[in-house]
């Protein structure tokens, strides 16, 4: 007998503005658990930062200040029992320099975002969830890929079923 693999499943969603990516975010951050990667994929300004501090004060439960990791390439954070590690990897120059920042520690022990993924090439664990945001057109509002890859698939699938619901 063979170990199946869960498939994949990906939502589409249409954010209308800064406060429904929050939402998505506070969403998404219930569910998530220590060494999940939430790969945030998308253009200069398409929301990967507001999401990421909205996700940080989701469980924190407060409003702190979360600045974009832009010039350090990580941020560190402890929420209560969690840690969460925030990263923008667009300055990095090739995958294994992401080792300097501590991704293997992150990646297994905490929740980690990551800005610009594909600078991680094969670095990316294949067991996370990408979410692609992409401009509209309209000022604040935002298209939303979500993918549910390994441990992830059947999270989505319970979250927006409940959602639903």
């Amino acid at each position: 007998m063979g170990i199946g693999r869960v498939a994949d499943v990906a939502y589409d969603l249409e954010l209308d503005s800064e406060q429904e990516t929050a939402a998505l975010a506070r969403r998404i951050a219930a569910v998530a658990r220590d060494g999940d990667v939430i790969a945030l994929w998308g253009d200069l300004g398409a929301g990967k930062t507001a999401f990421a501090r909205a996700f940080v004060n989701a469980l924190s439960g407060a409003q702190e200040e979360v600045p974009s990791p832009t010039f350090t390439l990580a941020q560190a954070y402890r929420r209560g029992e969690q840690d969460l590690w925030h990263f923008d990897l667009y300055r990095l120059k090739q995958p294994e320099d992401a080792y300097e920042l501590g991704v293997e520690e992150a990646f297994s022990e905490a929740i980690s975002l990551v800005e610009w993924p594909e600078r991680l090439g094969p670095l990316l664990p294949r067991d996370r969830l990408d979410l692609r945001l992409s401009h509209t057109g309209r000022q604040a509002a935002r298209q939303a890929r979500l993918e549910g890859h390994g441990s992830w698939a059947p999270r989505l699938e319970k979250l927006f079923a409940e959602a639903a619901g």
